[in-house]
């Protein structure tokens, strides 16, 4: 009965268990696997993972079948404690050790998308995207000053936000033109993704791996090389089938309001807080944020009481309801699903199975390949919830691979699945997917360029 676990969840793997790492206290009898019940908790989490992936069909919202699972699944993990003599506490403390670790990536997640969300209210993102269209540049300039700028701006914002911004760009200056949308749009992705993979800041993955302590927050500069090449292959081939035509001449004149200068600063200054937080106190990232998001509200109020064009309608609290809570409630339903995995051993079976036996480097190749097919983050998190014996050279290749993997097809990341909503017909899975051999070469590139500057 082993060897048929053993078989299926190597294949479940690549479909990504969502987790973080089962410590000591979460060490189990490993007869919990050959429990018939056992079995259930598969069979749980590969069904609510398959209602996330039909989201765009059923409209269901992502977190809701997680969340569901995740009870289930510890409803389950519960009557199978009792036959093993579990006792309560040793439950308790497994529940306990996973909600510490969604509460941190909670609370830091959500001052992050609270200052995205009040840089767009105060339209820095629409006055960024008035001065690109009003630019007077080419198509093949405007597709090469958008792959950059999102290669630049995904470490400090989220791909999601990154290409949300970019795409209204590139849809304002190209109305007339699908061809150039489209590969604007497969451009905009790759370079989002790539430059979110060398920052703790630039997707969950990264941020998952630094608040884990598998690296410190300047060692992740090391892909930025590697990162640069996964962008530029594709960008470079892609530029020679955009024609160098004017666009329409489009006016959008937008300017920002009132304090939105102090607020890029103040976000610059909490980003900074959480790494000196971490680096040089010892403390928790998210307190760095918690404390940037009360100078945030307390700037807030002023915006809105004193001076000179006062704004009645700048309320911080909006901003922090307007937040993806559906994402942040997703990650709970994957921390909680996988953790009642983990604590059952099945990470312990995939991580023998994959990293013993494949090798760590063709094990951290292939579930870049798999992050492809579903989110990356779920893939980052049965990494870290199997915690397996890597140098420091393998966790970085895991999250790079992890990070740009999501590029090769238009549902692997979020930045690909919002810009296919955004350009409906114009951008498709099929559009991205004619671009796929490209973007395998740059996504092959980066791990050559890691193993040769890194390794």
């Amino acid at each position: 009965m082993t060897y048929v676990f053993s078989f299926i969840f190597a294949a479940l793997t690549f479909l990504s268990f969502p987790a973080l790492a089962a410590e000591e206290a979460h060490a189990v009898t490993p007869n919990f696997i050959d429990h018939p019940a056992s079995i259930l908790c598969l069979i749980v989490f590969v069904l609510s993972y398959i209602a996330v992936l039909f989201e765009e069909r059923t409209h269901l919202r992502k977190s809701k079948p997680v969340m569901l699972g995740a009870g289930i699944i510890w409803v389950i993990v519960g009557f199978m404690a009792k036959d093993y003599g579990v006792d309560h506490h040793t439950l308790r403390t497994a529940v306990s050790h996973g909600l510490e670790e969604y509460a941190s990536l909670l609370l830091f997640l959500l001052a992050a998308m609270t200052y995205i969300s009040a840089l767009q209210e105060r339209r820095v993102f629409s006055t960024l995207r008035a001065k690109l269209v009003r630019s007077g540049m080419n198509l093949r300039q405007l597709f090469w000053v958008t792959g950059f700028m999102a290669f630049f701006l995904s470490p400090i914002a989220d791909n999601l936000t990154t290409a949300l911004v970019l795409g209204a760009v590139i849809m304002a200056v190209g109305a007339n033109n699908p061809k150039f949308i489209a590969i604007s749009f497969v451009n905009v992705v790759c370079a989002a993704n790539a430059g979110g993979a060398f920052s703790p800041f630039g997707d969950i993955t990264t941020l998952m791996v630094w608040q884990a302590e598998k690296a410190d927050f300047f060692e992740f500069f090391a892909l930025f090389l590697p990162s640069l090449a996964c962008f530029l292959v594709p960008s470079v081939i892609m530029s020679f089938f955009v024609p160098k035509v004017q666009p329409w001449a489009v006016k959008d004149d937008v300017h920002m309001k009132r304090g939105a200068k102090f607020i890029i600063f103040l976000g610059l200054a909490t980003i900074a807080m959480a790494i000196s937080f971490e680096q040089f106190l010892g403390l928790p990232p998210f307190l760095g944020m918690m404390t940037g998001l009360s100078l945030l509200m307390i700037t807030a109020f002023f915006i809105r009481k004193i001076g000179h064009g006062r704004d009645e309608d700048f309320d911080i609290l909006e901003q922090v309801a307007a937040s993806e809570w559906d994402t942040l409630l997703f990650f709970f339903g994957v921390i909680f699903s996988v953790g009642g995995l983990s604590f059952i051993g099945y990470m312990e079976l995939a991580s023998h199975t994959m990293y013993d036996g494949w090798g760590p480097s063709m094990t951290n190749i292939m579930l870049g390949f798999a992050s492809a097919l579903i989110d990356n983050i779920p893939v980052m998190f049965a990494v870290l919830s199997m915690d397996p014996e890597m140098n420091h050279f393998q966790w970085l290749l895991i999250t790079l691979t992890t990070g740009v993997g999501g590029s090769l097809l238009s549902i692997g990341s979020a930045a690909g699945v919002a810009l296919m909503g955004v350009a409906r017909g114009q951008y498709t899975f099929m559009t991205h997917l004619k671009w796929t051999p490209v973007i395998l070469l740059g996504y092959l590139a980066a791990i050559g360029v890691h193993f040769l500057i890194n390794g």
